[in-house]
C-alpha cells in the first residue's frame, strides 16, 4: 500500500505524505514518491507540484526505527546515498516543486523540503536539524542545502545546537518564502500553484533550466544559455499570445507552444 497519494487537477499535481503519525521518511516513502515522480514525469499536463503532509505534521524526520535495522557503515553509506539521489532529482526537476510545511518539517523532513523549489510554511511550524541531538549527523545533504538558503554562521547554529526555528523565523532567515495561519496556509500554496500553472509550459521548462546556473560557477554559462532560451521563447506562439494578452488587458491562454 502506498505511502502517498496522488492527485492531478487543473495542471497542479498534489502529492500528500500519508504515514502516521509524524510522516517519517522509510525507505518505503521515498521509492514512493520516486515512483510519484515517475508518473508526473510522464504527464504533459503538470506544470506545478504541491507536497504536503497529512495528520500533524509536514514530516517530522527519517524513520529512525528503519535506521536501527542497519547493521554497518555501507547500508548507512547507502540509505544516505539513496535519498541524496532523490533529492537532488526534486530539486532539477523540469517542474516547480512547492513544500506546503505544517507542523514539523525535521531532520530528514528539512532536507526534503530544502530540495523543493519553493517553501511555505505554517508561522508556527518547526523547522530544524536535530541529528545530532541523537548523536548521527543530516544524511540527506542537509549539511549542503541549509547553508545555501541560509548562509554558513545560521547552518553552523541550527545544526550544531539542534534547535528548531518556527515558521516566522524560517521566512526572515531566507529558508521559507512565505508564512501563514494553518488555516491559511494550504489555501496560499494552492493558489501559488495554479498561479504557475497558470503559465506556458515551455517557459516554466526554460526557467527550471536556468535558475540552477546561479548554484554553480558557471555562471557565465548561464547568461549565454539565458539569451539563447530568451530568444527561443519570444519566437513561440504562447509568448505571442503573453504579450498579445498583455496589450489587451486580458488573461493569456497558453497552449504550451
Amino acid at each position: 500500500m502506498s505511502t502517498l497519494t496522488l492527485q492531478v487537477k487543473e495542471n497542479v499535481a498534489e502529492i500528500t505524505i500519508q504515514s502516521p503519525p509524524a510522516n517519517a521518511l522509510s525507505s518505503t516513502i521515498l521509492q514512493d514518491l520516486s515512483k510519484e515522480l515517475d508518473k508526473i514525469e510522464k504527464d504533459c499536463s503538470v506544470k506545478a507540484i504541491l507536497l504536503k503532509g497529512e495528520g500533524k505534521f509536514f514530516s517530522a524526520g527519517a524513520d529512525i526505527k528503519e535506521f536501527t535495522s542497519l547493521q554497518g557503515a555501507s547500508d548507512y553509506t547507502e540509505l544516505s546515498g539513496k535519498g541524496q539521489e532523490l533529492f537532488n532529482r526534486i530539486e532539477h526537476f523540469p517542474i516547480p516543486v512547492i513544500a506546503a510545511i505544517h507542523g514539523a518539517a525535521l531532520g530528514g523532513g528539512l532536507e526534503l523540503a530544502m530540495s523543493c523549489h519553493i517553501r511555505y510554511v505554517a508561522d508556527d511550524a518547526k523547522l530544524g536539524l536535530p541529528e545530532l541531538n541523537l548523536g548521527i549527523i543530516p544524511g540527506f545533504a542537509g549539511t549542503q542545502r541549509l547553508p545555501r538558503h541560509v548562509g554558513t554562521a545560521k547552518a553552523y547554529e541550527m545544526i550544531l545546537s539542534g534547535i528548531p526555528i518556527t515558521g516566522r523565523e524560517a521566512v526572515q532567515i531566507g529558508l521559507a518564502n512565505q508564512s501563514f495561519t494553518n488555516e491559511e496556509l494550504f489555501v496560499a500554496a494552492e493558489k501559488l500553484a495554479k498561479a504557475i500553472a497558470s503559465k506556458s509550459g515551455p517557459t516554466i521548462n526554460h526557467v527550471m533550466n536556468l535558475i540552477p546556473f546561479a548554484h554553480t560557477s558557471q555562471f557565465e554559462t548561464g547568461v549565454s544559455a539565458e539569451a539563447k532560451a530568451f530568444g527561443e521563447v519570444f519566437g513561440n506562439e504562447d509568448a505571442k499570445e503573453g504579450i498579445q494578452a498583455f496589450i489587451e488587458k486580458r488573461s493569456p491562454e497558453f497552449k504550451d507552444q
